[in-house]
């Protein structure tokens, strides 16, 4: 099933963002290798097996589906500049700065962070997604991936570097700059598909609580994972003199952690019939090895 919506996905960018001799063709070509560099396309998934569930169509929810791996991808061009994590690898390729340099990172950043507002726009003007859901979708994002989401958890990521953070505040910064995003893949699947307020709450909580144990789960990689197999370089928060939730409570505890958040994530699941994939993909999510 990941595969078939990772199909679905890529087939959907490539449209989105074709190939080009334009003169601006520096630009599309970076934002091009940064959406095309791999990766496990889990949101775009997360976004269309909840619409599944919920009785809509997979293909009715694409448009959201691409929308959050643009924004997810600008993220990770952005955090790996210098100015931010000031990582050479991303998903075993240069990244996009050392490819393209660093002004051309920032401009395909910037553009891969637009156009998922478009792309949503545009579905719901064709009808492809109602007007009412399109809006949604679009106010949905704009949450969550700004002041007080993906953003802001960023920010806070950056301003406590070298420093002693409580496990409180770790936990909430995960949430915000990993959590929000997939808490919006799973609410966008369900308002795509016409879902009530319950199924949205459960669905937002699910996705919350799996995006912290992804996070600790990328933690304890960076101690523990192969770096061809992580497809990036494997120490990197330790060289950044990063706090990390390993750092704060140790290993073992992490994996508990992550082990606890996982099947707590699994629980909100109740309310949705055939949730036999979400489950699954949850628990693959923390047992991964990279």
């Amino acid at each position: 099933m990941l595969a078939e919506y990772a199909e679905m996905t890529e087939e959907a960018l490539e449209k989105y963002l074709p190939e080009t001799e334009c003169l601006q063709k520096t630009l599309i070509n970076a934002a091009r290798y940064s959406l095309s560099a791999g990766g496990k396309r889990l949101r775009p998934a997360l976004v269309m097996e909840f619409c599944k569930i919920c009785g809509g169509e997979p293909d009715t929810a694409l448009p959201a589906a691409c929308a959050i791996e643009m924004t997810h991808t600008f993220s990770l061009i952005h955090d790996d500049l210098p100015c931010m994590d000031d990582d050479d690898l991303r998903r075993g390729k240069p990244s996009c700065h050392k490819a393209f340099g660093e002004a051309a990172a920032v401009l395909a950043g910037d553009a891969l962070a637009i156009m998922p507002y478009q792309i949503l726009a545009d579905a719901g003007i064709r009808n492809r997604l109602s007007p009412d859901a399109s809006l949604k979708i679009i106010k949905l994002l704009s949450e969550l991936s700004g002041f007080y989401g993906m953003t802001g958890g960023q920010i806070i990521d950056l301003e406590n570097e070298e420093k002693k953070v409580p496990e409180a505040i770790i936990l909430e910064m995960y949430r915000m700059k990993t959590g929000a995003l997939l808490e919006f893949c799973c609410r966008a699947g369900c308002i795509a598909a016409g879902a009530g307020a319950a199924e949205q709450l459960a669905a937002g909580s699910f996705g919350r609580r799996l995006g912290v144990a992804f996070q600790i789960t990328d933690d304890i990689l960076d101690i523990t994972a192969d770096e061809k197999l992580l497809g990036k370089p494997v120490g990197s928060d330790g060289k950044d003199k990063k706090y990390t939730y390993v750092s704060a409570v140790g290993l073992e505890k992490a994996k508990e952690q992550a082990r606890t958040l996982t099947n707590q994530a699994i629980e909100e699941l109740s309310c949705f019939e055939n949730a036999d994939f979400l489950k699954e993909l949850a628990l693959s999510l923390t047992e991964r090895k990279f």
